[in-house]
């Protein structure tokens, strides 16, 4: 099972319940994919397809919704 957190523009940000328990993020859209790692700070731990512009936008979003991502985390993981 992979919820969705939230979608922004043609990003969705996701994570695999019960995948691994170090918080992290995941992004996919048509273009590629990266993960994220939540703690203790946000950081890109890997990516496909996805240019650097791209990846600084999508750090740039997780880190100012890093406290929505953690909190849907620790919801689903409860």
């Amino acid at each position: 099972m992979s919820p969705t957190i939230f979608r922004e523009g043609k990003y969705r940000f996701f994570f695999f319940s019960r995948e691994e328990e170090r918080i992290h993020v995941h992004v996919v859209s048509s273009e590629g994919e990266a993960k994220f790692w939540l703690e203790p700070t946000a950081a890109l731990a890997d990516y496909v397809h996805l240019n650097k512009r791209q990846l600084l936008r999508l750090q740039k979003i997780v880190e100012n919704r890093k406290h929505e991502i953690i909190s849907a985390w620790k919801q689903d993981f409860a």
